[in-house]
């Protein structure tokens, strides 16, 4: 048996990564987090999971945890996330360095084979490239998110030069997808929608993102997992289909047959970058193909919405 450890792994996306290995049957996976945007009701229930809440940036509770295990590799996604909350908490931002220096201090120590890191698009900051490279583009950002992970970047590199520990850098773009909370751009405006809720944008609205669903991100990272790829390296995560945020919100708005007005709020004083696109030749070859469509994914995202809507009706008319 395969042991792994996902760090964050009560998030949107590590919860996801988890269910996705867990259809392996050769895998067994521990799940930390310390809850603080994570939540119970996303963890995969399952024989071959386990949940263990910590923090990783304290350094005696991740031992304990790691020392137990002996795992074999280790997914580092744990981090204060989101652009609002990492504007507001600056300094609990900066102290996820904390968390990656004690991820990597004992993979060394304990015999893990590699560490997969989640970094992101932030890094890039404002745009210089098109597609943006992975190892052609600055990373000229200076918010703390940004720097945090830069630094990760670095300490990755860093271990793996000075004591062998091989790694992999993911840089993700906007991923979206069931289990995703309403605090991000693409679930919050469908669930406006679906209420008949103003869509509200900041500035606007002709800022770029593109959208990547969780399950080809998932099935990217399984496959650089078991084939062993991008070692040593780092890969951008991301869709190459480029979306005005003003765009995005009237395609919502369309396929949910939605009332909802469109509002523009006042532009965030930093951190709302101007455009993003990754070059994302790598997670296309390695995936074999195109990736699931914007339009696919949010109709995906809509039914799975209403359907939840249904349930809980029902669950409260029958009191259960």
């Amino acid at each position: 048996m395969t042991n792994i450890l996902i760090t964050g792994g009560a998030g949107f996306i590590g919860s996801s990564l988890a269910e996705a290995i867990l259809t392996s049957d050769k895998y067994y996976v521990v799940l930390v987090d310390n809850l603080l945007t994570g939540s119970l009701n996303k963890i995969p229930l399952h024989e071959r999971c386990k949940f263990i809440q910590c923090d990783v940036n304290d350094f005696t509770s991740l031992s304990v945890v790691m020392k137990m295990h002996h795992f074999d590799y280790v997914f580092h996604y744990a981090a204060v996330v989101g652009v609002k909350r990492t504007l507001a908490n600056p300094v609990m931002v900066l102290q996820d360095v904390w968390g990656i220096r004690n991820v990597l201090d004992l993979s060394k120590e304990t015999g893990v084979k590699r560490v997969f890191y989640s970094s992101s698009s932030e890094v890039y900051g404002e745009p210089t490239e098109f597609p943006q490279h992975e190892h052609t583009t600055p990373l000229n950002s200076r918010l703390p998110y940004a720097v945090v992970k830069n630094v990760g970047e670095s300490f990755c590199r860093a271990y793996q030069m000075e004591f062998n520990l091989p790694y992999t850098i993911f840089r993700f773009f906007n991923t979206y997808g069931p289990r995703q909370t309403d605090d991000f751009v693409m679930s919050k405006f469908i669930h406006a929608a679906l209420a008949h809720e103003p869509i509200t944008i900041y500035g606007t609205g002709n800022q770029t993102r593109t959208f990547c669903h969780i399950r080809d991100n998932t099935e990217c990272v399984k496959r650089i997992l078991e084939e062993s790829l991008v070692v040593n390296d780092v890969i951008n995560i991301g869709s190459e289909k480029e979306v005005t945020i003003l765009d995005l919100a009237k395609l919502i708005v369309r396929l949910t047959g939605s009332k909802s007005p469109i509002r523009f709020l006042p532009p965030l004083k930093e951190g709302d970058m101007t455009r993003r696109l990754p070059n994302s030749q790598k997670m296309k070859l390695i995936l074999g193909g195109n990736l699931i469509s914007l339009e696919e994914g949010i109709q995906e995202m809509i039914k799975l919405s209403i359907d939840s809507r249904g349930m809980d009706r029902k669950m409260q008319t029958t009191g259960i």
